[in-house]
């Protein structure tokens, strides 16, 4: 897997920022504007692992999903995603259903990439609600980073890490200030451009959310599950 220098990449495997600079004023952005996403990035400069070499397989495959996390997570619109083919795009989670991009536009990544687990079900869950619950877990941000490519393309095989301080509570459970950490596997099947055609992900859900159900039970009417609450 290799590609030209960044300014020769496609728009999609550069940074995210890049990205969102580069998106045209007709985009229909979730919440009015576009995201910041400052305080993640100062975060993960302090706790990501890896430093991939520009125009590397992971710096390739780590830019290519963060930036189709973002037009997923802000991007109302999936016809204006530049990281996917739209119209064959699917994602699974642990060979579940194949999800289009309007059932992620709609539903949301955390539904669909978690599922139904003992502590979390995507079914009692908005777009809305997921992403404020997630949120106010991790303040600091749940980060996100490639560890290794290990096979590609077209079918780009890669292990990953998904992490976050669990600094803020998670419904009931009151916040435990430790790192939560999962890591996975995941197909990314791409066009010769890198654009996606399709994102399979492995991994423990249930582990991962068992690690959010340690803390103890907080007293419930908390602010941060007000059905009016604003938080996120």
């Amino acid at each position: 897997m290799s590609a030209a220098q960044s300014t020769e990449e496609p728009l999609w495997v550069q940074d995210r920022d890049t990205v969102i600079a580069h998106s045209g004023a007709d985009v229909e952005w979730r919440y009015q504007k576009p995201p910041d996403y400052s305080r993640n990035d100062e975060f993960f400069n302090k706790e990501s692992q890896y430093s991939h070499r520009s125009g590397s397989p992971e710096a390739i495959a780590q830019n290519l999903v963060r930036a189709f996390e973002m037009e997923a997570s802000y991007k109302t619109n999936p016809k204006q995603w530049v990281s996917i083919v739209t119209d064959k795009f699917r994602m699974s989670t642990n060979g579940g259903p194949a999800y289009t991009a309007s059932d992620v536009a709609a539903v949301g990544t955390y539904n669909l990439f978690l599922g139904e687990t003992q502590h979390y079900s995507p079914k009692a869950e908005t777009f809305e609600s997921a992403a404020r619950l997630f949120h106010t877990a991790f303040p600091d941000g749940f980060l996100w980073e490639v560890m290794e490519v290990l096979s590609g393309p077209p079918n780009v095989t890669f292990k990953w890490r998904h992490w976050g301080t669990f600094s803020g509570p998670y419904k009931e459970h009151a916040p435990t200030g430790k790192t939560v950490e999962v890591v996975g596997i995941s197909i990314a099947r791409v066009t010769e451009d890198f654009q996606l055609l399709s994102l399979e992900h492995f991994f423990d859900n249930s582990l991962f959310m068992e690690n959010l159900a340690t803390g103890e039970k907080v007293a419930t009417g908390c602010p941060f599950h007000s059905k009016t609450s604003q938080g996120g």
